[in-house]
């Protein structure tokens, strides 16, 4: 089997440019077929950088001509190949002037320019510029820009691009023209257009200044109903940043596009953010609690980008941390604040941690994984991960946890002081926060370029005498692909202590005055020794509080400190992980008796446990919810040498099924108490109260009694919003009782009713493929027969995601048939995927990424279909990389 070579990029081979942009002036012709481009760039040399050449890239456009200084160039004065022009000998003042033709029509790609519904838009991050016009396209060239949008009128009646509209008319044969103008220096990948038949809502919003500003929230025809949660949720942004870090917003409008055909959820072009329809349509018909919290999360996260990616922005893409990681923090923080109360903010943390245990844990131990700021890679499209996301904002937090509220404001403001308006590094943010507060930060340097999930083991031993109570810490990290040896890391490490009573006890570690209930301590050393002074009773320690670091924490809790920490420990955190660890105990032990043919049985301490939770009227129902769900069969399987999805999918349900044997009375009992009668409303009271009813509810269906399926059955029929309908079919098709045949004619009827019902929503019918492709009677050749659906489109990526990505990456149990016919699925979708949208192929390329964690049958089955890929002819460089790294794991 010959394997191309895929070429990589290193970080320590990073060089200045050669030249500096200082205008670009880009006017548009827009036609599907053929968009003219005529682009003007004035630049300057900069003599500080070892490139001498005038380079710019460009990729998939023809260049129809180029002048530099007013002079035509001939074929001779420059090189082009596929994806560069190079002017060597340029001057040290240059105006370019150039123009390309695009097949915008032609674009399954999505990113550049391309047509979605017969309305033109772009997608330029992370290198989608150069598909539009040459350009030295790299995150450090940054420039102002003025475009000219002109189209048919009819066909394309609003014209959008980044910054202010500062003219606009009518042309003649029925077009029509729009100038915009964006006044702050941004690099290409920032952006934007979009042309098309778009309708939108739109306010006038008074910021904390007094200055008036417009918003809008632009989308197709038919969905305007569906906009003003995510109006909602731009102006709450807007007023959380000025509150919590003093910065507003700097255009005179702010406008959200959405489309319902997109690679990502959604892009922070300054000041003309184009989304994913999923993270903008919602109202209670078609939209769940859980899209709503979505919507208002995204929504943030692409405003806060404003500052923290637009105006200060990263010097090269290894430093995409730099924004990302930073801008989930910010978005965390603010869905977090505006719950408004502690208990909001710790259900919102505990779903944070969930995500990244769920999908970062597992990449930092396999095949792609890497630092938060990588070292290299072949294709920076496949960098956009979990790591340089969550685990990048779980660093961002431990710098607030290390400083202060007060302390990471301080850090924040020094930050944008000394970096408006430029392109830097990760470890220039890293700088700022340590001079704002005095603090020597050059070890926490490693969190950036050390991959892998540290593992923390704790042990502790109490003096009674001496009535001191000594913690034990030490830290170690696995070998990751490339480094082999890992040092020290800053951790730091949140501890309090809980007595027999249940209650916090003051805490002063020995040679400190402080006292706390909890105290953070800095472990540093690859071993340290914390030495607490006065305790004067037995305790057991609630450690990690609010997870202070993303690492894995190794203490050898009994199962009674374990329930009594569920019980009683003040921060709901670790209260919500020692359920989990006691579910994830027993949920092994279950594996391994499924293994061995042995007999099943689940102790009344869980059980009990669960049931004092459940009843708890004191916790937050949606807290409640939290604890009662047990953790994934792909979180169990992480915990596993060798995986077993058959017998792990097994363990589960036994426990599922045990649990609403033995609590169907308290779980009839919190489904009645967490009703919801009246208008639906998204807030996170009324979401949880929703949440545990629907957990509950999940949990009744496993018992086979026709009553309880009747009872889902009739919150279907019967229910008012989109939660609690879905919320009924999902209990309906993925209960132990859905592999009987008994209701099978019932969930046919509710499947052709909710399509029927819903068929002109397309999200809503991304979400019932979703829950057909996860449910454990879904075979591969049932996703087949959905493929050949008239609703599916292997070209849409929602629709892409919804059926083929849920199957293989959220149904392992049949994902990983015996006879590897989900493999042999997955490695024809990728091919077909690889020839419309390579990134969205490569995507799927990552569901076998940890084939080597599996048995040896299935490992034989995997490298196959993973080597069938890699031969493939024409192969993209985003698929390429991904397989060429899973098969030499």
């Amino acid at each position: 089997m010959n394997i191309a070579t895929p070429v990589t990029i290193y970080r320590k081979d990073y060089v200045a440019p050669g030249f500096w942009v200082d205008t670009v002036e880009m006017g548009f012709d827009l036609h599907p077929q053929r968009t003219h481009v005529a682009t003007r760039i004035t630049m300057r040399r900069n003599h500080d950088s070892a490139e001498k050449d005038l380079v710019l890239f460009g990729e998939d456009i023809k260049l129809l001509q180029l002048r530099m200084n007013g002079v035509n160039l001939k074929k001779s004065a420059y090189s082009l190949n596929k994806e560069r022009l190079v002017i060597s000998n340029a001057p040290d003042q240059v105006t370019l002037e150039i123009e390309t033709a695009i097949a915008a029509d032609k674009n399954t790609t999505m990113s550049g320019l391309y047509v979605s519904n017969g309305n033109f838009f772009t997608q330029c991050e992370a290198e989608g510029f150069r598909k539009i016009t040459y350009f030295p396209d790299r995150p450090d060239v940054m420039a102002s820009y003025t475009v000219m949008l002109r189209g048919d009128k009819k066909l394309y009646p609003v014209l959008l691009s980044n910054g202010n509209l500062i003219e606009q008319g009518d042309l003649d044969d029925g077009r029509h023209y729009a100038k915009w103008e964006d006044p702050f220096k941004k690099p290409s990948y920032l952006f934007a257009l979009v042309a098309g038949k778009l309708v939108c809502q739109e306010e006038k919003y008074k910021l904390k200044s007094g200055r008036q500003v417009l918003l809008q929230v632009w989308v197709e025809e038919g969905n305007l109903d569906k906009t003003q949660h995510a109006m909602d949720s731009l102006k709450n942004s807007i007023r959380w940043d000025e509150e919590r870090f003093g910065l507003e917003l700097d255009l005179d409008r702010f406008m959200i596009v959405a489309t319902s055909d997109f690679n990502m959820g959604a892009m922070e072009n300054k000041g003309l953010n184009i989304f994913n329809t999923k993270y903008v349509l919602a109202n209670s018909r078609v939209a769940t609690d859980t899209d709503y919290a979505g919507i208002e999360s995204v929504v943030g996260h692409e405003y806060f980008h404003n500052w923290t990616g637009n105006r200060v922005t990263c010097r090269d893409w290894f430093q995409l941390s730099l924004k990302e990681g930073l801008t989930v923090f910010r978005d965390q923080e603010f869905s977090g604040d505006l719950v408004g109360n502690e208990t909001g903010r710790a259900v919102k943390r505990i779903e944070d941690v969930r995500v990244l245990r769920q999908l970062q844990f597992p990449e930092d131990a396999g095949p792609m994984a890497h630092p938060v700021r990588p070292d290299s890679f072949v294709e920076i499209n496949n960098f956009y991960t979990v790591t340089v996301y969550e685990k990048g904002s779980e660093v961002v937090r431990m710098y607030y946890t290390l400083l202060g509220h007060e302390g990471f404001r301080k850090g924040m403001d020094l930050y944008f002081q000394r970096h408006d308006g430029h392109a830097v590094t990760c470890d220039d943010f890293r700088t700022a926060m340590a001079d704002a507060n005095g603090r020597d930060l050059k070890q926490f340097e490693r969190w950036y370029s050390q991959a892998g999930t540290p593992h923390v083991k704790a042990h502790a031993s109490y003096d009674a005498n001496a009535k001191t109570y000594t913690l034990n810490l030490s830290q170690s990290c696995p070998k990751t692909a490339g480094q082999a040896k890992k040092l020290p890391f800053h951790i730091p490490v949140a501890v309090g202590l809980i007595d027999a009573e249940g209650n916090d006890i003051p805490l002063q570690l020995q040679g400190e005055s402080a006292i706390a209930t909890t105290k953070i301590l800095e472990l540093k050393e690859a071993q340290q020794s914390f030495v607490f002074i006065n305790i004067d009773r037995e305790v057991t320690p609630s450690i990690l509080r609010n997870f202070s670091a993303p690492v894995i924490l190794e203490y050898d809790y009994s199962d009674e400190q374990l329930a009594h920490l569920l019980a009683h420990d003040s921060d709901p955190f670790c209260r919500w992980e020692a359920g989990q660890r006691l579910a994830m105990r027993r949920s092994l032990n279950l594996v391994s008796a499924v293994q061995k043919g042995e007999a099943l049985s689940l102790d009344d301490l869980f059980i009990q446990a669960l049931r004092k939770t459940l009843n708890d009227q004191h916790l937050d129902p949606a807290f409640r919810e939290l604890v009662l769900t047990l953790p994934s069969e792909v979180m169990i399987a992480e915990e596993m040498a060798i995986a077993d999805p058959h017998s792990i999918h097994t363990a589960r349900q036994f426990v599922r099924t045990t649990l609403a044997q033995h609590l169907k009375a308290d779980l009839l009992q919190a489904y009645q108490d967490n009703l919801t009668p009246g208008k639906y409303s998204p807030d996170a009271q009324s979401a949880g109260k929703r949440a545990l009813k629907n957990c509950a509810l999940a949990y009744l269906v496993e018992w086979p009694d026709a009553a309880t399926y009747a009872l889902a059955h009739t919150q279907y029929q019967e229910a008012e919003n989109m939660t609690d309908r879905i919320a009924a079919l999902s209990a309906m098709l993925h209960c132990s009782s859905a592999l009987d045949k008994a209701h099978s004619k019932t969930r046919k009827q509710v499947l052709a009713h909710f399509y029927k019902e819903f068929e002109s929503e397309a999200l809503v019918i991304d979400k019932w493929f979703t829950l057909q492709a996860t449910a454990p009677t879904t075979d591969v050749e049932q996703v087949r027969a959905l493929m050949q659906h008239k609703a599916f489109s292997m070209s849409n990526p929602n629709r892409a995601r919804s059926l083929i990505f849920a199957f293989c990456n959220a149904n392992p149990a049949r994902f990983h048939a015996a006879d590897g016919s989900g493999y042999a699925l997955w490695s024809e979708c990728v091919i077909a995927l690889n020839k419309l949208n390579p990134q969205v192929a490569a995507r799927l390329s990552r569901s076998m990424d940890r084939w080597t964690k599996y048995p040896k049958a299935n490992q034989a089955l995997m490298k196959a279909a993973l080597q069938k890929v890699a031969a493939t002819k024409k192969l993209s460089k985003d698929v390429l990389e991904v397989v060429t790294k899973a098969l030499a794991a």
